[in-house]
């Protein structure tokens, strides 16, 4: 926990949020509604290198849903809850590439398509998929990011 309060930790966080929220707020058309892919959620893999991704994560998404076309309070909260989770998630299981990647798609697919559900009168199931296919395609796109990281000296950005 104290290696997440530096200072370059901070920032490293914060240039996550501003990372995932500009990417979701250019990318808006295909950022929000029920067939959506979130490019910007490639970025959840990132806890699978640094945790300083995880509050970057959240205030990313918080923001996105603050400042974009979102179904309201209630996807502000929890679709942000949701990524939050994903991040997570991708940290605890950083060992196993395959589960870290399965916990940002089952999530948002989950949540998110809850929200939508209830929000819109859409069906969950349905709806769920949709979110959970555009999770995946956002993930493998993360993998691909994690993979190009992985031969990069990321110490001298890091605090370890």
């Amino acid at each position: 926990m104290k290696k997440l309060l530096t200072t370059r930790s901070i920032c490293l966080s914060a240039v996550i949020a501003a990372l995932y929220a500009a990417l979701t707020l250019l990318l808006a058309p295909i950022s929000y509604g029920d067939w959506q892919c979130r490019v910007s959620e490639a970025l959840t893999m990132l806890p699978m290198l640094m945790p300083q991704a995880i509050p970057g994560l959240f205030v990313g998404c918080v923001l996105a849903n603050l400042l974009g076309p979102s179904a309201g309070i209630t996807d502000i909260v929890f679709g942000s809850l949701a990524t939050l989770i994903a991040a997570v998630g991708t940290w605890y299981f950083r060992k196993n590439k395959w589960l870290a990647a399965a916990c940002p798609v089952v999530s948002n697919g989950i949540i998110v398509g809850l929200v939508l559900s209830v929000c819109f009168n859409l069906p969950f199931f349905l709806t769920a998929l949709q979110v959970a296919a555009g999770e995946a395609l956002a993930v493998m796109v993360g993998l691909i990011l994690v993979k190009a990281l992985q031969k990069v000296d990321l110490d001298r950005f890091l605090d370890r």
